[in-house]
């Protein structure tokens, strides 16, 4: 697509064409007409996780973590924070790795809480750990910079 970006909606799941000359931060699904931004984390599932790394033009953040680890519900707080100042550039996605086992395979999940920046299906980076919001937007900006 020229021009612009495609987004997919983290209410509804439909993917929207968003025009090069309209603000990311203001656009709203043209589907359940909720904003596609609002500074927060998306809860996904493997198949949620797989509708926006295929059809999202914008990178991904994706937190595997589980409710049962200390560090995770540590680190959430800071991943929400993180969220404000990271999007529209980034999109931030939340993944139980208790119900996503697929996924953690796939990506070779082996502790949590772990970060995968992900665009266009293929990972940038990781890392493994919690960390408060000013170095998750740090990491996330630096491994953008870097793709």
């Amino acid at each position: 697509m020229s021009g612009g970006l495609q987004i997919v909606c983290g209410n509804c799941g439909r993917i929207n064409r968003l025009p090069a000359d309209r603000p990311a931060s203001a656009a709203r699904c043209g589907s359940c007409h909720k904003p596609l931004f609002d500074g927060r984390p998306i809860e996904v599932d493997e198949q949620g996780f797989a509708r926006q790394a295929a059809h999202s033009d914008i990178p991904l953040l994706v937190d595997v973590w589980a409710p049962w680890c200390g560090p995770c519900r540590a680190m959430a707080p800071m991943f929400e924070r993180a969220a404000k100042e990271l999007e529209p550039k980034v999109r931030l996605l939340k993944l139980n790795a208790d119900k996503a086992p697929a996924m953690s395979s796939r990506f070779s999940i082996t502790g949590i809480p772990t970060l995968l920046l992900i665009h266009g299906e293929k990972e940038i980076s990781r890392r493994s750990g919690a960390m408060d919001a000013k170095t998750i937007i740090a990491w996330t900006l630096n491994g953008l910079a870097r793709s």
